[in-house]
């Protein structure tokens, strides 16, 4: 890095100089980037200048982002440079009805990379277009948030494999048509990171990387208005640093746990260096970078430090620097925030798709209340999204379940949102008199009853417990996330049901976190059953597959398009999904209820009465009405009269 550069950023023609200039002496300015770069370089500008104006060596920065991103470009394999090409002319590529989604963490399901690999033929055949590995990078040794903190973005873990496994793995899987997706982990690093270690050290090319404080006084002035994120681990949002030479040790911002120290992006040299660590796993073959904890990348005094509007600026400067030197690749944004934030991450200038968490939690908020209102509100209101993006929708992840829905909807309903809560903790853990569920709870504060849920799809839907409704809400939910549009998500092991792994107690490192309590090993005996229908997984595989193989044959379902459709039943979801010129539509309904509901032929009536029920593959008669099971659901193609 070349620091001590004293320019401010200046005009647009002045910096576009001094940027080319940078990038002519790092290498050769291949025309189609320069073409990119004429395209791109404004908007960049614009942004930096919004960003970093302030900064005496803002013109230095942007202009050796501009010469890494350029030697990247030229480093560029040709064979991602030509996939580049497709994805930009068909941008739109991850609407499509055959996307579907896979992820699991690389250890836990195939041992390593290579054990990954091995996996692909079951990939297609599952008909997986995009796989999503869990966090793979070198991390501290014993507990390291899962992976969540990041001691090298250029090195694998080496139990799982090496950089060059990755790469293979990337071109195995673009050869089986599966799109590869990596987390970024950018708002922090572990504290083993080289520059981690610098910055303690008092290296000057380094100290300003991170937010070090020499005594409380700022922290104490932060925390006023910051929130405690893991209060397990420690209190407020800065941890102390080890005592040196007898004086008192320093304080470091650390919003999650003590080892994931922040990054301080109001520093435009942690802009570059993080752009050069994209870059470089863009070159490896990745095509989606989950974009971690995107609501805290930026802090300012006085305020809650999230989503804050230079957030969504660094977003954008960040994938301004991606279309110049990986085009074809895309973001995805993670933001477990209020509903009316999480939409503002998602544009085709910022992150292109992103997690649904709303629809996941009101779908097991629906099925624990057997009252698909909730949820029915969220699709009518909150589906909708920016044109050229698209969500990635789920029943779970491999993180707990909280309650994300805006206690403002709720009290239309009557409902409190706090009391709700309490209520849904409970029901999900089994401490519910009636409640189906074997969840376990995470983070949980004993004064307050704050808590999140952990647990597998077949734990939290019954299939534990034994309930007779289990296998049917497992599907439900699926229904629901493979019809809602964009980007369905399958937790690999939820298709064959893999139920809790208590296991994770007798772990001295896991047995503090209980997400571990999901994130079981491969469930071998229960892929093994997957072609038995006389099993649980065996039942549940059949439906799943299929479920998405009619997903895939469905144009309908392509998109995000989507318009309401309501029933007088509270237990019943209603949406319609309509064709490319909307003279079909698909109608979903779904029961979350345990006894089985009547539509009317009055309520269907928007629709010619011949219909076709897709998962079937049966004509059906609207003007008798549809009678949907306790727990059922129905796609089914409808023509508007």
């Amino acid at each position: 890095m070349l620091t001590g550069n004293d320019t401010p950023l200046r005009a647009l023609e002045d910096d576009r100089a001094a940027a080319l200039a940078a990038a002519s002496d790092a290498g050769r300015l291949d025309d189609a980037f320069l073409e990119r770069f004429d395209a791109q370089f404004p908007r960049l500008h614009a942004l930096f200048t919004r960003l970093y104006a302030d900064r005496p060596d803002g013109q230095a920065a942007l202009a050796q982002t501009i010469a890494l991103t350029s030697a990247s470009w030229n480093a560029r394999p040709l064979d991602l440079k030509v996939r580049d090409g497709q994805r930009t002319a068909a941008a739109e590529w991850f609407q499509s009805e055959r996307m579907l989604g896979g992820v699991c963490y690389v250890d836990r399901y195939g041992g390593n990379l290579a054990g990954i690999r091995d996996q692909i033929p079951y990939f297609r055949e599952l008909g997986l277009t995009y796989l999503h590995l869990m966090p793979l990078f070198a991390g501290p040794e014993g507990d390291n948030d899962g992976g969540y903190a990041v001691s090298s973005y250029r090195r694998v873990d080496p139990r799982l494999g090496t950089i060059a496994q990755l790469t293979e793995l990337a071109a195995d899987l673009r050869l089986a048509g599966i799109s590869l997706v990596l987390d970024f982990i950018f708002n922090h690093t572990s504290n083993e990171h080289e520059w981690a270690k610098k910055a303690v050290a008092g290296d000057p090319e380094f100290e300003d990387f991170y937010l070090i404080f020499p005594d409380r006084e700022m922290p104490d002035a932060y925390e006023r208005t910051t929130r405690e994120i893991f209060p397990d681990d420690h209190r407020g949002s800065f941890v102390q640093l080890p005592s040196v030479d007898g004086a008192p040790g320093r304080w470091i911002w650390s919003t999650f746990y003590h080892f994931q120290w922040d990054l301080n992006y109001a520093n435009p040299w942690v802009f570059r260096a993080m752009a050069g660590e994209m870059l470089f796993l863009a070159n490896l073959g990745v095509d989606v970078l989950r974009m971690d904890a995107v609501a805290f990348i930026w802090k300012r005094l006085g305020t809650a430090c999230e989503s804050l509007p230079e957030a969504h600026l660094l977003l954008q400067a960040f994938n301004a620097v991606l279309a110049m030197g990986a085009p074809g690749l895309i973001f995805k944004s993670e933001a477990i925030v209020h509903p009316d934030e999480v939409v503002s991450y998602l544009s085709p200038d910022e992150c292109r798709i992103s997690y649904n968490p709303l629809q996941m939690a009101l779908t097991w908020e629906a099925l624990a209340t057997r009252d698909a209102r909730l949820l029915q509100q969220a699709i009518d209101r909150r589906h909708g999204l920016p044109e050229g993006t698209a969500w990635v929708n789920y029943v779970r992840s491999h993180d707990d379940i909280g309650w994300t829905f805006a206690d403002e909807d709720a009290a239309e309903l009557g409902i409190d949102g706090a009391s709700h809560r309490r209520f849904l903790n409970d029901f999900y853990v089994g401490r519910f008199d009636g409640s189906f569920a074997r969840g376990v709870p995470f983070q949980e504060n004993p004064q307050t009853g704050d808590a999140r849920v952990s647990g597998t799809t077949a734990s939290l839907a019954g299939i534990e417990a034994e309930d007779p409704g289990g296998e049917d809400r497992v599907v439900l939910a699926h229904a629901l996330a493979f019809a809602t549009g964009g980007i369905p998500l399958l937790y690999l092991g939820d298709e064959v049901a893999q139920l809790n792994d208590p296991t994770y107690a007798d772990d001295p490192v896991r047995r503090g976190d209980s997400r571990w309590v999901h994130r079981g090993q491969r469930p071998r005996d229960r892929y093994a059953a997957k072609n038995d229908d006389a099993t649980v997984p065996g039942r549940v595989f059949r439906r799943m597959t299929k479920l998405i193989s009619v997903r895939q044959s469905t144009p309908e379902l392509a998109g995000n398009a989507l318009l309401p459709f309501h029933t007088p039943h509270r237990s019943v979801v209603g949406f319609q999904r309509p064709g490319p010129d909307d003279t079909t539509r698909v109608l979903v309904l779904a029961n979350v209820g345990d006894t089985e509901v009547d539509i009317d032929a009055l309520t269907l009536s928007g629709f010619e009465r011949a219909a076709r029920d897709l998962v079937h593959d049966a004509e059906i008669d609207l003007d008798d009405g549809i009678a949907l099971p306790a727990h059922g659901f129905v796609w089914l193609r409808v023509r508007p009269v």
